[in-house]
């Protein structure tokens, strides 16, 4: 009873201090001391809610910001659409158009996509496309590629460039990775002879293109010497070509006209506004060696309306277009600064303008020169079978002569290179 009253004493000394409940153990029983009355009571413990931390203590759940990007260009798993009553109904969305969804998100992750179908590629490749993949820097390129690799001219068959040579200059390793086009626009762009997207003409990947527009690209003739080297001497590169635009290039003389008549394949051909200086003897080697006729009427090939952008990445070039648009946005409204320009009596700009009308007198000077193949039209009778057969003996006996006497030339051509050529050659 002593020890009781000592605790109680003490209990009620203390008892600013909330120091919990006390059990003491007493003949093999728990007992609880009251603090209120000081005594011990002979009743079960009330457990108390385990706390481990205080009542004030929050928490926040932060996500990474590459997963939070990831999430955002992910769409939810259901689909919401309205009854004809105006009430909210979904539906759950396939697992095939889920996993369509996750493959896209990661697709620059892909190893290789040759042998798989063509119809799931073309949904991956919009899936891709409608997240924007292919315009990030790095890892658009890689998963670009991937599709390029496996399905060629799927992806782009035809792309129209013209007068987009900012978009060329910031996506050159994208549009390089396209292969097996047939027709590529690149007029007004002012790529010049040195351009690293020229050089990639020559490349096999290229080498299927049939029609190649190069209007007011500020060519010379070095730059025809190099684009035509592999044709001339290897038979490799733009041999298939078919269309070939080559107006406004005031520096093309007739020496780089007779770089073009390597192209035995050419249907259409259109060097208004170049620099010749004997035109008519132009016109008559044109039509000696490749068989082009001089066209008195302007050609529908060259107007430029039949090209366009076709294939997969058809709204991807259009997602590249308009980011570099909205990245030169603030440099539209620039008064300011051609008002200071005319102050200090800088005339960049009315020089780029002169340079323009300087080009459209001369292409109106020289008159239009393009050039078509005309169709041959067999108006011969029915021959005997007998006098048939023995025409196609005579005519395969000069075929043969005429190959071997090709040979013979091309051997003395390969021999008489000059040492400009044999440098170019050594770079392929």
């Amino acid at each position: 009873q002593n020890w009781m009253r000592g605790m109680s004493y003490c209990l009620h000394s203390e008892s600013h201090l909330d120091t919990g409940p006390i059990y003491v153990r007493e003949n093999g029983k728990l007992h609880v001391v009251n603090q209120g009355a000081g005594g011990i009571q002979n009743v079960t413990p009330k457990t108390r809610p385990f706390r481990l931390f205080s009542r004030g203590f929050s928490v926040e759940l932060c996500m990474n910001r590459e997963d939070d990007r990831a999430r955002r260009q992910r769409t939810d798993h259901f689909i919401f659409t309205y009854t004809k009553e105006g009430n909210l109904r979904y539906s759950a969305k396939s697992l095939f158009s889920l996993v369509l969804g996750y493959i896209s998100d990661n697709v620059d992750h892909i190893d290789s996509l040759i042998g798989f179908p063509e119809q799931i590629a073309e949904k991956l490749f919009s899936a891709a496309e409608a997240r924007q993949k292919f315009t990030e820097p790095v890892t658009g390129l890689r998963a670009l590629q991937k599709f390029t690799e496996a399905y060629g001219n799927l992806v782009l068959c035809s792309l129209c460039l013209r007068n987009r040579y900012l978009v060329i200059s910031e996506k050159l390793e994208e549009i390089k990775s396209f292969r097996e086009l047939t027709c590529l626009d690149l007029s007004c762009c002012k790529l010049g002879d040195e351009h690293e997207l020229l050089e990639h003409l020559t490349k096999e990947a290229l080498s299927s293109v049939k029609r190649l527009l190069l209007k007011d690209n500020s060519l010379s003739d070095a730059g025809l010497r190099r684009m035509t080297a592999p044709v001339r001497v290897l038979k490799k590169g733009l041999e298939n070509l078919l269309v070939l635009d080559l107006s406004c290039n005031p520096k093309i003389t007739d020496v780089g006209i007779g770089y073009l008549l390597c192209f035995k394949k050419l249907n259409c051909l259109d060097i208004s506004g170049t620099g010749l200086k004997d035109v008519n003897a132009v016109i008559k080697r044109i039509q000696m060696q490749i068989g082009l006729v001089h066209s008195k009427v302007p050609l529908k090939e060259f107007d430029h309306s039949t090209c366009k952008t076709e294939g997969w990445a058809e709204q991807t070039v259009l997602q590249w277009e308009q980011a570099v648009m909205e990245a030169i946005k603030p440099q539209d409204d620039l008064r300011s600064r051609t008002a200071a320009l005319h102050f200090y009596g800088k005339t960049h700009r009315i020089e780029e303008v002169v340079k323009c009308k300087l080009v459209e007198a001369e292409t109106k000077a020289s008159g239009n020169l393009q050039f078509y193949k005309e169709k041959v039209q067999n108006s011969h009778l029915p021959l005997k079978k007998e006098v048939a057969g023995s025409h196609e003996l005579k005519n395969n006996k000069k075929r043969a002569l005429a190959e071997r006497e090709r040979e013979r030339t091309s051997k003395q051509k390969h021999l008489c290179l000059t040492v400009e050529d044999w440098d170019l050659l050594n770079t392929y």
